[in-house]
C-alpha cells in the first residue's frame, strides 16, 4: 500500500505532501483543484505511465522544469519501498551558455535507476474512472492498454515481452516498407518473424488466462449475466506466410497481439450494441472487480484501489456495491462531496480549497 507521496512541479502541485491510511481515503473539492493529480502521480509509481498525458511533458508544471513524483510503499510485512519519477522536457538551463539533453525521464526503486520493466510491480494499483465506459464501447486500443496495464503488473516476463514485440513490429514495418519499394527482399524478415513470434505467443497466452479468469467469476446484478469472447489474432509463421502479399502491400504487419480485441457479451449479444447504459457500466464494475482479483491470486497482495469521481455516474445500488468492494483494500478516492462516506466508520479525509 502506498504511504505518502510527495509532488514537486507536478501538474498544479509546486510542492506537496499527502499521507494514506490503510483503509479509505477521500480527496474532496471542487472540480477543477487538482484531485484526479493524485490519482495520476500514484498511477505513474504503480506502471511508470501516464493514464492522462498523451506526452509525458504534460505532467511537469507550466513554469517547472522538472516534475517529480516520490512516494513511500510499504509491503506486508512492514517493508518500505521508495518508489520515484522524475520527469523533464528533455533540456535543462544548468548555468550553461546553451541548454543540456537530458533524459526524458528517469525511474528510481529506492534511490538506484531502473529499466521500466523493473520499476512496474512495485506497487500495484486498480485504476476505475468515468472514462472506463470506453472499454466497452469504444476501440480495441483501449482494450489492448487495460490487458497490457493488468498483466504488467503481475508479470515481468510480460513486461519484457510486450516491449520486446513493440520494438519487433516497429522494425518488420520498415522492413515491409523497404520490401514494397524494391529496396530489400523478403529474407530480412526472418529475424523479426522470429521474435514477433516468440514475444507474440507468450502475450497472447496471459491475455487468455486473464480472459478465462474474469469468465470463472460469479458476478450478477438483478439477473444480468456477463461473459467476454476474446478476438485474438494468433502470430505464427503460417499465418504470416498467409498474409505477406498483403503485408508488403500495406507496409503493416496484419496479424498478432496489436489486433486483439476483447467483447463484452450478455449473453450471446454485444453489451456495447444492446446493453444499456447502466449495464455497460455494470461491465467496467465487473472487469474491476476481475482485475483486483487477479492481482491478488497473482501477487498474495491486494492491489491499491484508485476511484475516480465514479459515485456521480453510479445509482444507489451501485454506490453500495462499489462501497463494499472499497473495503477490501486500501482505497482512494476522489469525490467533490463525501455524502457515500455518511455510514463508514473511519474515513481519511484530504481536503482541497480549489
Amino acid at each position: 500500500m502506498i504511504k505518502t507521496i510527495k509532488l514537486q512541479g507536478f501538474r498544479n502541485f509546486s510542492k506537496v505532501v499527502f499521507e494514506f491510511t490503510p483503509g479509505i481515503s477521500v480527496i474532496l473539492g471542487p472540480n477543477a483543484s487538482g484531485k484526479t493529480n493524485v490519482l495520476e502521480s500514484l498511477h505513474i509509481l504503480s506502471t511508470g505511465k501516464s493514464f492522462k498525458a498523451k506526452l509525458e511533458e504534460e505532467v511537469i508544471q507550466y513554469d517547472a522544469d522538472i516534475g517529480r513524483v516520490e512516494g513511500v510503499v510499504v509491503g506486508e510485512e512492514e517493508t518500505s519501498t521508495t518508489l520515484e519519477a522524475v520527469i523533464t522536457r528533455g533540456k535543462m538551463n544548468i548555468g550553461a551558455a546553451r541548454p543540456e539533453i537530458v533524459p526524458r525521464k528517469k525511474l528510481l526503486v529506492n534511490g538506484v535507476p531502473r529499466r521500466m520493466i523493473d520499476f512496474s510491480g512495485n506497487f500495484r494499483t486498480v485504476l476505475f474512472g468515468p472514462w472506463d465506459l470506453d472499454l466497452v464501447t469504444e476501440s480495441p486500443s483501449i482494450r489492448r492498454k487495460f490487458l497490457d496495464t493488468v498483466l504488467g503488473q503481475v508479470d515481468r516476463e510480460y513486461r519484457r515481452s510486450a516491449l520486446s514485440y513493440e520494438k519487433g513490429l516497429r522494425q518488420r514495418n520498415r522492413v515491409l516498407w523497404d520490401m514494397r519499394e524494391g529496396n530489400i527482399g523478403p529474407d530480412r524478415l526472418l529475424f523479426w518473424n522470429q521474435l514477433l513470434i516468440k514475444n507474440g505467443n507468450y502475450i497472447t497466452d496471459k491475455r487468455e488466462e486473464f480472459i478465462n479468469f474474469i469468465n470463472g467469476l460469479e458476478f450478477e446484478i438483478n439477473g444480468l449475466k456477463l461473459n467476454i469472447s476474446y478476438d485474438k489474432s494468433v502470430i505464427s509463421e503460417s499465418r504470416l506466410e498467409q498474409y505477406s502479399e498483403e503485408e508488403v502491400g500495406a507496409a503493416t504487419t496484419l496479424v498478432g497481439p496489436h489486433r486483439d480485441d476483447f467483447i463484452f457479451n450478455k449473453g450471446e449479444r454485444s453489451l456495447s450494441s444492446y446493453g444499456s447504459r447502466g449495464e455497460q457500466r455494470m461491465g467496467v464494475l465487473w472487469l474491476k472487480v476481475a482485475e483486483l482479483s487477479y492481482i491478488e491470486e497473482k501477487t498474495g497482495e491486494r492491489p491499491t484501489l484508485l476511484l475516480d469521481d465514479i459515485f456521480s455516474e453510479l445509482d444507489e445500488e451501485h454506490k453500495k456495491i462499489v462501497m463494499e468492494i472499497s473495503l477490501k483494500q486500501q482505497t482512494i478516492i476522489t469525490s467533490v462531496d463525501d455524502d457515500f462516506t455518511k455510514d463508514l466508520k473511519k474515513v481519511n479525509k484530504i481536503k482541497f480549497l480549489g
